[in-house]
């Protein structure tokens, strides 16, 4: 597979009220082309940040200071706003978290879905669009596009509405997608369907995908690729079944001993104490060592670095070798 997204170093600071804080440091990942790649963690670890700053569309007061973005081989941190303007929606689209929330009230759906078609000139007039739009929303599953392309999205449920949203974001016939948290306001079984519907559309077009969430079992059913992100930082990526079976930081440990499972003996499950750092004034060393249950003094005083320790498998801590699943038993008791 041939690389579609290379992120090196990127380091994010955001300057307000309390001081100058790094939203996201020296975060490095690559993502290959019709593969899912996920970003996983608790809220305020950074993840949507990434993304963001992929497209360059961070908040007022934030900014790049270091790091490179790179798309097909251009780096995107050098492109103006109007060169920015061209990618976004044509080759690199996103899936918003909130679809209530992204899609216009006032204007039909069908409209919102071919906006960006006549923008990027992918359709002629509108009603070359208009087909293309009906096409896209049979395509999402949406049931009578024929007739539901003049609805406005009050007359869509939540998980047609995410839909609507996904079939915008295939119509420029994108090469990346970035889908930050996109089943969040959903229920069980429409997440399920909408997950099955981003897992088909990309094996069948081969389409990249960066998965925001912070749901473990949504990055076991979809991606191939995960990286998980505390504090800002990448502390453990390697590939799916790696991760799942012999996770080597304690804080990718910690999220799975926090997911219920219905297989195996009965057990407590162990939620990781404390909360994530400020990140105003972040802890010396590991981010981690405050709500970590094996830290050391050189945990404390030495930020670890990023290391591999199998083909494809890294993390960032200076106690690989005693990470187990074992570590969490008896750390809340």
């Amino acid at each position: 597979m041939s690389s579609l997204l290379d992120v090196e170093g990127l380091t994010v600071e955001i300057t307000g009220e309390r001081g100058t804080s790094t939203l996201i440091q020296d975060v490095s990942f690559g993502v290959e082309a019709g593969e899912c790649f996920g970003l996983v963690g608790e809220s305020g670890s950074g993840k949507s940040i990434t993304v963001k700053a992929v497209l360059g569309l961070l908040p007022p007061g934030a900014r790049i200071v270091a790091g490179r973005v790179s798309f097909e081989g251009e780096d995107l941190t050098s492109l103006s706003d109007t060169a920015l303007a061209r990618i976004r929606g044509l080759r690199i689209a996103t899936v918003v978290q909130d679809a209530m929330s992204a899609l216009n009230p006032v204007y039909r759906v069908g409209r919102q879905i071919a906006e960006a078609m006549l923008e990027h000139g992918i359709a002629r007039h509108r009603a070359e669009a208009r087909t293309r739009t009906v096409s896209l929303m049979a395509q999402v599953g949406i049931p009578a596009p024929e007739r539901r392309i003049d609805d406005f999205p009050h007359q869509f449920s939540g998980g047609m509405c995410q839909r609507v949203v996904i079939a915008a974001a295939l119509a420029c016939s994108p090469r990346l997608i970035l889908a930050d948290e996109p089943t969040t306001a959903l229920d069980v079984t429409i997440q399920d369907q909408i997950l099955r519907l981003l897992e088909k559309l990309q094996g069948d077009l081969g389409i990249g995908m960066v998965l925001v969430t912070h749901d473990m079992g949504v990055v076991a059913q979809t991606c191939q690729r995960i990286a998980v992100m505390y504090a800002g930082e990448i502390v453990e990526m390697s590939d799916t079944a790696n991760l799942f079976l012999a996770p080597r930081h304690p804080y990718a440990v910690g999220l799975l001993a926090c997911v219920p499972r219905i297989e195996g003996p009965a057990r407590r499950l162990s939620p990781i104490r404390g909360a994530p750092p400020d990140l105003v004034r972040p802890p010396s060393g590991c981010r981690f060592h405050p709500r970590c249950p094996i830290a050391t003094e050189i945990c404390r005083s030495v930020a670890p670095p990023m290391r591999e320790i199998a083909p494809r498998h890294l993390t960032r801590c200076h106690h690989a070798d005693r990470v187990s699943a074992a570590i969490w038993e008896g750390a809340n008791a």
